[in-house]
């Protein structure tokens, strides 16, 4: 048997207001004076001067504000190596992401570009990368999504949207501090906080689960079904709890996989642009036949906050455009044996996976 030797993020700062201590992290992190950070910043950010103020910047460090209105493509972190690269007279020091997973992944998959020749679509997949990555530090402001400890950039290619996978991909520094995530909208708080609920029952019922990915997993399930279930946490306490859960959720699958919602949102994301939180919830709703406890439980958790889910969005597609959604998400093929065994093929046909779709 050849186990995989996977790394973990290996250093983590925990802690409300722990955001004030990252120049006394980054610091001594500085190559030299021509060697500048580089802060990719959710542009939700840019007028806010709690956040904004407080960005450590000296010498010819730079801060790039980057919409999350639309998930990250290998294109955008090829403008954005190029951009830093005829910007800057040294190769720069780090490159930090503070955000949610949009950010997160685009300053993974950015720190990765700088040193590994050709375009970021050369690296979709798994191992494919040759070289380190520079220094990245990840700065989560929203939870759930697991991206600051996952060892995967997921983005939109020309031709699919996968992961750079690789053992060179996690942060070398991940700062989490829930005070961050105090203002997050409701619904977005929720589409996010489900990415990490489902991300457990797909790793904790998937074919490839061990005793590492459960002990994570049920961690994270048991503190999302108390922060989406009860009434009894003072909203600190939830902001903390949720980003312990997305840390442990993202955990789960680093040593199994995530499974059909996850599959099929990808199709729906490449093709109508749909956000993944979301993506996840319209597709989760529909697996009673796949997941019938999670789905109970979700739906329950949807009830409770008060969320309507978007309908009809696969109404009048095209059969051209159901075989590019199809096709995306059937080449996901770890995701599909994880879920559904060696012989998932056979259960998941390209007509059934249609019809699932056409439920949307």
């Amino acid at each position: 048997m050849n186990y995989r030797n996977f790394p973990m993020v290996p250093r983590v700062i925990f802690g409300r207001g722990s955001f004030n201590q990252l120049n006394d992290i980054i610091a001594p992190k500085r190559l030299s004076v021509n060697a500048p950070f580089i802060f990719l910043v959710d542009d939700i950010f840019k007028n806010n001067n709690w956040l904004s103020s407080r960005i450590p910047t000296s010498y010819d460090d730079r801060i790039i504000y980057i919409s999350a209105n639309e998930e990250p493509r290998t294109s955008q972190v090829d403008e954005l190596v190029e951009d830093i690269i005829l910007n800057t007279k040294e190769r720069p020091s780090g490159i930090i992401g503070i955000g949610g997973g949009t950010i997160l992944d685009l300053a993974k998959a950015v720190s990765i570009m700088i040193t590994n020749k050709g375009e970021a679509k050369d690296y979709q997949g798994w191992d494919l990368v040759k070289n380190p990555a520079i220094y990245h530090v990840g700065i989560p402001t929203i939870s759930g999504t697991g991206a600051e400890v996952s060892r995967t950039t997921v983005l939109t290619g020309p031709e699919r949207k996968l992961g750079i996978n690789s053992d060179y991909t996690p942060f070398d520094q991940v700062v989490l501090d829930s005070e961050l995530t105090k203002d997050v909208p409701t619904e977005q708080w929720f589409y996010t906080g489900m990415d990490c609920y489902i991300h457990c029952i797909e790793s904790l019922t998937g074919t490839y689960l061990n005793a590492f990915s459960q002990s994570y997993g049920d961690m994270a399930l048991q503190l999302c079904e108390e922060i989406f279930l009860t009434d009894t946490l003072s909203s600190v306490d939830a902001q903390e709890k949720l980003m312990m859960a997305s840390w442990h959720g993202g955990m789960s699958i680093a040593y199994s996989q995530v499974g059909v919602a996850h599959a099929m949102s990808y199709g729906l994301s490449y093709l109508l642009g749909t956000r993944h939180g979301i993506g996840n919830c319209i597709v989760f709703n529909h697996l009673e036949e796949f997941y019938p406890e999670g789905v109970k439980v979700f739906k329950a958790m949807k009830k409770k906050h008060n969320i309507v889910l978007p309908k009809g969005i696969c109404a009048n597609l095209s059969d051209r455009e159901f075989d590019i959604m199809i096709n995306i998400s059937l080449s996901l093929e770890p995701l599909w044996e994880n879920a559904l065994g060696k012989n998932w093929k056979k259960i998941m046909t390209p007509k059934k996976l249609k019809e699932l779709y056409q439920k949307m």
